[in-house]
């Protein structure tokens, strides 16, 4: 089961990849890129679980973290033009 999900993951972090790298607007780049995180996130939660580690699954909340702080980051600088911390 973990070498289906693996390959299917592989599959879907490829794609976003080219779509990061060769999206038009900078909104398909953040989508990619975003996707990208969350998915990976969750990938590392199934590791986590296969491996019964919890450091993959701190280090998967961590990066959901960072991704949710890219698109907050972002919406910020559409609306208003200026990002301040």
């Amino acid at each position: 089961m973990l070498y289906f999900a693996a390959v299917i993951y592989t599959l879907a972090f490829i794609l976003y990849g080219i779509r990061a790298i060769k999206g038009p607007t900078t909104a398909d780049i953040i989508l990619a890129v975003d996707c990208l995180s969350f998915d990976m996130a969750a990938f590392m939660v199934i590791l986590g679980i296969y491996f019964k580690s919890i450091m993959l699954a701190s280090g998967a909340i961590i990066l959901a973290l960072w991704a949710f702080m890219l698109d907050i980051y972002y919406t910020k600088y559409v609306l208003y033009g200026e990002v301040e911390v």
